[in-house]
């Protein structure tokens, strides 16, 4: 990965930032960042918005557009939502159910397996971020103030098949919860399809 597709990852991952912020974090000069995102810019990925700051001149972050989003993996969104068109027109909702249900146990099968081979809780949600980003969620795990940890996501591969049917959602959370076991909850706290820039999961021992 060059610099200019870092600096596109860290937008996707750390949401809207300064030039200076990513010039800090990739050991470039506020210059070099800010070249790097006019080029994007000029490639219609990314945005910015100027704020008004209590001192000196307004603050510009730059963030992903649209554009910038569908730069990473979204699983061949639109023929996922045409087969869920085309399913539910055949055999109504309960066709719709019967693929969730059997997508849910065969993916439940394959985390439950992955996260028995290790003890604590941590070390499940280590394996679990693991396998999401695999599959193309760019998962990592981060320890809550409050306790327990953060288990975020910073994109969905399968977002335009959740936007379709949004049980594949509510299918996702019963997932994470069966998959760590009864010793946990598992409480989403930020949704991509409530208008979050990314899907957050506070897990924490009960």
């Amino acid at each position: 990965m060059n610099t200019a597709e870092r600096i596109l990852f860290l937008l996707k991952t750390r949401g809207p930032q300064t030039a200076q912020e990513l010039a800090d974090q990739l050991e470039l000069s506020s210059m070099g960042a800010r070249k790097h995102l006019e080029s994007w810019l000029e490639k219609g990925l990314v945005a910015f918005e100027d704020s008004a700051e209590k001192q000196g001149r307004p603050c510009r972050r730059w963030h992903l557009n649209e554009a910038g989003h569908a730069r990473f993996p979204d699983r061949h969104g639109e023929l996922t939502v045409q087969v869920l068109q085309q399913v539910r027109q055949l055999f109504g909702d309960k066709g719709i159910h019967q693929i969730i249900s059997a997508r849910e146990s065969e993916t439940l099968h394959c985390y439950t397996r992955a996260t028995s081979k290790v003890k604590t809780l941590k070390s499940k949600l280590k394996v679990l971020a693991e396998i999401r980003t695999q599959e193309g969620y760019m998962a990592e795990l981060l320890p809550h103030e409050e306790g327990g940890f953060l288990l975020i996501e910073n994109h969905c591969p399968i977002c335009a098949a959740a936007k379709e049917c949004q049980q594949f959602c509510r299918s996702e959370l019963a997932i994470f919860q069966k998959s760590l076991g009864e010793s946990c909850v598992v409480e989403r706290t930020e949704h991509l399809q409530s208008g979050a820039r990314r899907c957050v999961y506070w897990v924490r021992s009960v």
